[in-house]
């Protein structure tokens, strides 16, 4: 009787050292918001989200969406290995005209699988004036 539980003992604990080996990805971003600022219609609408795979196994990518059509992401093909980085791209359409607040969802195999990411900023046409613009130049001018 104490023999087998012994065994069991020594079967139980060697599970426990074995689940504190578990390899594992771990994806870290520079930063999970990029800041367009403001910038001018048709401007270069691509900004890029760097991040480095702090864990102990290979990184997988699986899918990368954003939350319209305006936004187009794009994920690395490849596995990122344990200490090397990646990048992210994300292409904003800058043919249209207003504040940008958009989320790209990365899921990975990751300890955490899914992160958040965001862009936001202004787009803006200078070509065009307001009506408050061309209010204040007329009085001025006369």
């Amino acid at each position: 009787m104490k023999n087998i539980i012994t065994i069991l003992f020594i079967c139980v604990m060697s599970l426990g050292l074995n689940a504190q080996d578990k390899k594992v990805a771990k994806i870290e971003f520079k930063t999970e918001v990029i800041d367009y600022g403001t910038i001018e219609k048709g401007a270069d609408g691509v900004r890029v989200f760097e991040f480095t795979n702090i864990g102990n196994a290979p990184l997988i990518i699986s899918s990368v969406k954003s939350t319209c059509g305006c936004t187009v992401p794009k994920k690395p093909k490849e596995p990122i290995m344990p200490g090397e980085t990646g990048e992210i791209e994300v292409k904003y359409d800058t043919k249209r005209v207003n504040p940008i607040r958009k989320t790209i969802t990365v899921i990975s195999n990751a300890e955490t699988p899914t992160v958040a990411l965001k862009i936001k900023g202004l787009v803006i046409d200078s070509s065009k004036t307001s009506i408050l613009d061309k209010k204040g130049k007329s009085s001025v001018e006369q």
